[in-house]
Order: structure tokens, then C-alpha cells, then sequence
């Protein structure tokens, strides 16, 4: 089941191979390792891009697909999680690691513009980026080893699920055919 709503979503590797933009990583996109729908390659993509969503830096799907490419896990579910933090839920996310930084590092929290504007991140950034790096670096590991272990429990708890129908179904078919075997 996971597999299959997993694959359902996943674009096709020559599709993404024929991306014109991804040719430098061409080499090493025909390791299967990459597009594998198994439990420690799909747990494993989890982590990779739920923790490079939290890293505050620009083109964050490539040090994702780098990181995937290295630690040979899926490509596709680690560059599309990525996207936990996008132009609309980025403020918000990066705004909350920064206050559990400042919270971890007893510093006050700097007080904001109404304006939220770039230029007043800008201004206040040697007081901001310590207490923000350390928050992200929190947030983003605890949710990769979270969702990494929830995907393993989830995977083998549906394996075992279906494998328990799949027992259940094979043992009550001898008794179905006596049953209609008895009618006749």
C-alpha cells in the first residue's frame, strides 16, 4: 500500500533525466538506489528533506538532491519535501526556529518591524542568524528522526496489516469452497 500511493505521485526517472537543468547530476541519476520505493530508502528521504527545509539558505531542492544522490535514498520524496518551507510557510517556520534558539541561547528576542521587511532582516542579522541557526538545526533534526521513525513504524505496521489480510483470506478459503461445495 505505501509503495503503491507512493509510486501513484512519484514523476518517472527518464522524465527527470530529460530535465536539461539536472544534467550535471546525469551521472548519477541511473542508480536505482535513487528511485527504490523501500522502507529505508523512502525513511531515509524523509529525513534528507525535512532537514534541508530547515536550512535557511536559497536552492535548497539541490543540496537536497545532493544529499539524496549521497546517502542513496529517493530522490524524488527528498527534493519535493523540501518544499515543507515555501515562499508562504517560510517566515512563519523560520520565525519559530528563531525563537527557540533565542529561547536555548537565554538571548532577548529582537523586537520586530511591523513591516517585516527585508531590509530589517538585513540590519538585524548578526543578532538574528545565531539563535535561527541553532533553532533550525533543532527543528530540522528532531523532524527528520521523527518522521524517519514513523515512516519505519507506519510502513511495517501496513506490511503487516495486509500480510495478517492476506493470512486471514487464505485460511478461510477452504472453508468457503466446502461451504459451496456442500450447496451443490
Amino acid at each position: 500500500m505505501p509503495r503503491k500511493l507512493i509510486k501513484r505521485f512519484m514523476p518517472k526517472p527518464e522524465n527527470i533525466r530529460a530535465q536539461k537543468s539536472l544534467g550535471f547530476m546525469a551521472p548519477h541519476m541511473g542508480d536505482p538506489s535513487l528511485w527504490a520505493l523501500t522502507r529505508n530508502s523512502v525513511s531515509g528521504a524523509f529525513s534528507v528533506g525535512l532537514f534541508v527545509a530547515f536550512i535557511p539558505m536559497p536552492f535548497q531542492m539541490l543540496l537536497a538532491a545532493a544529499l539524496a544522490v549521497l546517502l542513496r535514498v529517493n530522490l524524488p520524496i527528498s527534493v519535493s519535501l523540501v518544499w515543507v518551507s515555501n515562499p508562504v510557510t517560510m517566515p512563519p517556520l523560520f520565525y519559530g526556529c528563531y525563537r527557540l534558539g533565542s529561547w536555548l541561547m537565554n538571548l532577548p528576542i529582537s523586537p520586530h518591524s511591523s513591516e517585516g521587511t527585508l531590509d530589517w532582516v538585513l540590519m538585524h542579522f548578526n543578532q538574528i542568524w545565531p539563535p535561527l541557526l541553532l533553532g533550525c538545526f533543532l527543528v530540522g533534526t528532531f523532524l527528520a528522526v521523527t518522521c524517519n521513525v514513523a515512516v519505519r513504524l507506519l510502513w511495517r505496521w501496513q506490511v503487516s496489516h495486509s500480510w495478517n489480510k492476506r493470512q486471514f483470506y487464505r485460511s478461510s478459503l477452504p472453508s468457503l469452497k466446502k461451504n459451496t461445495d456442500k450447496k451443490d
